[in-house]
């Protein structure tokens, strides 16, 4: 299926969960690299599914309320999707599996057939599940039948480069924050994110640009 905007250019949306705000900022550079691409990009957050008490005693700081919430009802409308992650446990945290847990309906009517999905993630540690985080998140995207867009090694003079600890692997940019949270994503790893944008819709452009109707079966 392809969006109905009728401007010609693919749309890409960035939707992403962020406690403490490391995803938040990866996702705005994912952001301005797809608006490199040309496409028609927005910016949304997952609904927080905790109360203020309980951030409050996590130390999360308030989100940004400039940035709208997704509904499902608003995936079908994008070419592309591409998700920000926190990891928790090697896995996306409760508030995205709620999140996709809403898509039921969406799931029923192969709404997200044929749409693009990618992922970007952050983890405290080196060994705390960026790759698992993104794999794990691959079901969602398979049981809707999307077409994945991993970034391969596109980005060789960061990803390959071993001067410096960063985030990131050929599953999507990633952000390393630290045991404390304190570490905030990395001039590599902000560029990688950037790629990722630029990236994933180029392929949306050309995939709309070359699709004049819905896939077999849709």
């Amino acid at each position: 299926m392809t969006s109905t905007t009728g401007s010609g250019k693919a749309v890409v949306y960035v939707v992403y969960y962020s406690m403490y705000g490391h995803i938040a900022q990866m996702a705005k550079e994912v952001v301005r690299g797809a608006k490199e691409s040309g496409a028609d990009v927005k910016l949304w957050q997952i609904h927080e599914t905790l109360n203020n008490e309980i951030l409050g005693k996590m130390h999360a700081p308030p989100k940004d309320t400039s940035i709208p919430y997704i509904t499902a009802a608003d995936l079908p409308a994008a070419d592309a999707i591409i998700f920000g992650i926190p990891t928790r446990f090697g896995n996306a945290p409760a508030q995205v599996r709620t999140f996709f847990d809403s898509t039921g309906q969406l799931w029923m009517e192969g709404a997200l057939r044929g749409k693009i999905a990618s992922v970007f993630f952050g983890t405290a540690t080196q060994g705390g599940g960026q790759e698992t985080t993104a794999l794990t998140t691959y079901t969602f995207f398979v049981h809707h039948g999307m077409l994945i867009a991993p970034i391969g090694y596109s980005n060789p003079a960061v990803q390959f480069d071993m001067s410096e600890i960063h985030g990131g692997s050929p599953y999507g940019a990633g952000a390393y924050a630290g045991p404390d949270g304190s570490r905030q994503p990395s001039a590599k790893e902000l560029q990688v994110a950037h790629q990722q944008g630029k990236l994933v819709a180029d392929y949306a452009n050309r995939l709309k640009a070359g699709t004049t109707s819905k896939p077999v079966g849709a």
